[in-house]
């Protein structure tokens, strides 16, 4: 294990992720298998339902280095009846968030699981979604720095709808050395090196991000499939234009399980969009929607390129895929609640989903401060209360003592003051003239703590720098590390083992999942 600590968080998100995550909702979500037997009855059926020739199909959309461990691995799933476990993002700037490396470490860790547990090869698998075209996604991503956070952004690129599979790269001189800087004096080059190759003119957003994945998951294993090679448009085309022809049973499923959702008390993650099928159709100026009323002409035209909406495509990942599950964010566990009626709809197998390992890195210098301050991870979610409160804590007795008895006078005296009578009994004024001066006085007295506490502030710049620099780590622009922070700098700081470091961390929860922990607990116990 390298310096750097990897420590397993909960995954969080909304009410329907939670409840899924509970399997209290098992009409929406197909239940996973609970043991190392459920599991061997799951990978055998999928592998015996998928076509004998996907990775022949596909094998150009994986591209990357046929010798690697991942190509060997994948091979040895197709050739042996094997299955695959999946994950996927889209692109994001020099690779994206923590998470984005956390999910796929997570499907190579279940994989992993699986395979122990059943004997049958299991290969983890990185849908890299570079048809998407969310280009505010793909333009960002943090980086810590000995002052806070930085935000780098990909700038000059416009958005025109295109998927990011063919939005060219621009100039990223100064977001490189940027992102190098926050490496520090980098103990290995290898990290910066893929993103200096990946990342230059001539690339596109979503061929940089896929160069990049491969060059740092298929060492562990772990192959990179690119969602918008032709390949992947090929094998999916037929399913897709079924799906147009079905669009109207289609949508009336998406609306009724959607109203289902709501009637739960629950939100539903994709909004239903009057008039269009859940299929893009791309074109020369961007991708669309394709409208109800264009159903069947687009489904007709041979010439037509097409591609999933976000229900849509775990449907298709598992149609051309033999996935035995697909390793979940929480936005993308909750949209599963829907997509799995769209399945039914089009009469194609529900994909079954399982939630994330989430993560935590903290390095050396973090956990110390941490410590120094007596903070924690969680505490740092409140914006402003870790130096609120130790600004109070470094404010001196001599300053604290004073305004607190001031308090307590005040009150005191005011009380007095409320219920003061003249010498015919009656009250000199109205209690709320009392109450009014004590709440004017409390406002001058909190005015005058924060000058003090300003003031110690600047006394003690270097502890507010520490607390900067913790927020930079843990909480990069108000959000939890894993959602923001880029992993690079990690990785070249500490090595690229770091992703290995993971792995081994990731792979209690796979265990876990899989029930492989516990069978050994139960064995434990009847030895007893």
């Amino acid at each position: 294990m390298s310096e750097l600590s990897v420590r397993s968080t909960p995954i969080g998100g909304g009410a329907l992720a939670r409840a899924a995550i509970a399997g209290e909702l098992p009409a929406w979500y197909p239940p996973p298998p609970r043991d190392a037997d459920g599991w061997r009855d799951r990978v055998r059926d999928v592998a015996g339902s998928a076509s004998q020739a996907w990775l022949e199909q596909l094998a150009p959309a994986f591209g990357g280095n046929a010798a690697s461990a991942a190509a060997t691995r994948l091979a040895r799933a197709a050739s042996q009846g094997g299955a695959v476990v999946t994950t996927g993002q889209q692109p994001g700037l020099f690779g994206g968030p923590i998470y984005t490396w956390s999910k796929a470490v997570a499907a190579l860790a279940l994989a992993d699981a699986l395979e122990e547990a059943t004997g049958i090869p299991v290969a983890p698998v990185f849908w890299a979604a570079t048809d998407d075209a969310d280009l505010a996604e793909a333009s960002t991503t943090w980086v810590a720095q000995p002052d806070g956070a930085a935000e780098l952004r990909m700038s000059g690129v416009e958005d025109e709808g295109r998927s990011m599979a063919d939005v060219p790269l621009p100039d990223l001189a100064v977001e490189l050395m940027e992102l190098a800087r926050a490496c520090g004096s980098a103990a290995d080059p290898l990290p910066l090196d893929l993103v200096r190759r990946a990342y230059t003119r001539g690339a596109t957003v979503g061929t940089a991000y896929v160069e990049l994945l491969r060059g740092l998951l298929e060492p562990l294993g772990i192959s990179v499939l690119d969602a918008s090679h032709p390949a992947v448009r090929s094998t999916s085309g037929p399913l897709l234009r079924d799906a147009l022809r079905s669009a109207s049973a289609a949508d009336t499923a998406i609306r009724e399980r959607s109203a289902a959702i709501e009637g739960a008390g629950y939100s539903p993650q994709v909004a239903v969009v009057d008039g269009l099928t859940p299929v893009f159709v791309y074109e020369q100026d961007g991708r669309r929607r394709v409208p109800l009323t264009e159903a069947s002409r687009v489904a007709d035209s041979e010439s037509a390129v097409l591609g999933p909406n976000v229900l849509l495509r775990p449907v298709i990942e598992r149609a051309i895929l033999p996935t035995v599950t697909y390793v979940a964010g929480p936005g993308e566990l909750a949209y599963f609640a829907q997509v799995s009626a769209l399945a039914a709809a089009l009469e194609l197998p529900i994909p079954m989903v399982v939630p994330r390992w989430s993560t935590t890195l903290l390095e050396p210098e973090v956990i110390a401060l941490l410590e120094r301050y007596e903070l924690t991870v969680d505490s740092l979610a409140d914006k402003h209360g870790p130096e609120r409160d130790l600004a109070a804590r470094l404010l001196p007795e001599s300053v604290r003592a004073p305004i607190e008895a001031l308090r307590h006078a005040v009150a005191t005296q005011t009380a007095l003051l409320a219920t003061a009578t003249g010498t015919d009994g009656e009250a000199l004024l109205p209690t709320t003239v009392a109450d009014g001066a004590e709440r004017d006085i409390a406002r001058r007295l909190e005015r005058l703590e924060r000058r003090y506490r300003a003031a110690v502030k600047r006394r003690e710049e270097g502890t507010f720098t520490d607390i900067a620099r913790l927020r930079g780590s843990l909480r990069p622009g108000g959000a939890p590390q894993e959602r923001a922070l880029n992993i690079l700098p990690f990785l070249a700081r500490y090595g690229s083992g770091v992703l290995s470091d993971m792995k081994t961390v990731a792979r209690e929860y796979a265990d876990e999942l899989v029930g492989i922990i516990q069978a050994a607990r139960s064995r434990e116990e009847a030895g007893r």
